[in-house]
């Protein structure tokens, strides 16, 4: 498959937070900020591979602050991770608050999205091209957390045996 000589690793996205997405105590609800993560989290993925997407896992979600209706949130996404159709894209979330313009980090996690054919089934994707250590150190974190997630999976379906009614 061949390469962009330029690769669209990373997406950037702002968003206003609105009456409509508070919870009961008047804060921006955390399902809310999941829809939105998950749309950045497409967004990133879809870009890079130029092809339709699908969330399989989300990890690591940590919701470090809470956020204010009124607040524009930036979501800062990037690539990390690239294995034969599947891609790790890791979503940070920084809150501002319009009139003092402070900003927070208040939620980061990963997704791994699977690029999807016309037919329904996962397709190649280009290699990611590592240019920078950064971006080889992102790499190598990300095969790490990939591990982790089999890890985990195989031992919570060892834990359930074959009752698929568990969860």
């Amino acid at each position: 498959m061949e390469t962009n000589s330029k690769q669209e690793k990373t997406l950037t996205m702002t968003v206003l937070m609105t009456p409509d997405m508070a919870n009961f105590s008047g804060k921006v609800h955390g399902g809310s900020l999941l829809k939105l993560l998950d749309q950045v989290a497409y967004a990133c993925a879809a870009k890079y591979c130029k092809n339709y997407v699908v969330t399989a896992a989300l990890d690591q979600v940590f919701f470090k602050q809470h956020v204010n209706v009124g607040e524009l949130v930036t979501f800062y996404a990037r690539v990390n991770y690239v294995g034969r159709s599947s891609m790790e894209v890791g979503v940070k979330a920084v809150a501002e608050h319009l009139c003092t313009y402070e900003k927070r980090h208040t939620t980061s996690c990963y997704f791994t999205m699977v690029a999807i054919g016309e037919d329904g089934k996962p397709i190649q994707v280009p290699p990611l091209q590592l240019e920078t250590e950064d971006e080889h150190n992102w790499f190598k974190a990300a095969e790490i957390r990939k591990a982790l997630r089999k890890e985990s999976l195989a031992k919570s379906q060892a834990l359930q045996g074959n009752d698929e009614d568990n969860f």
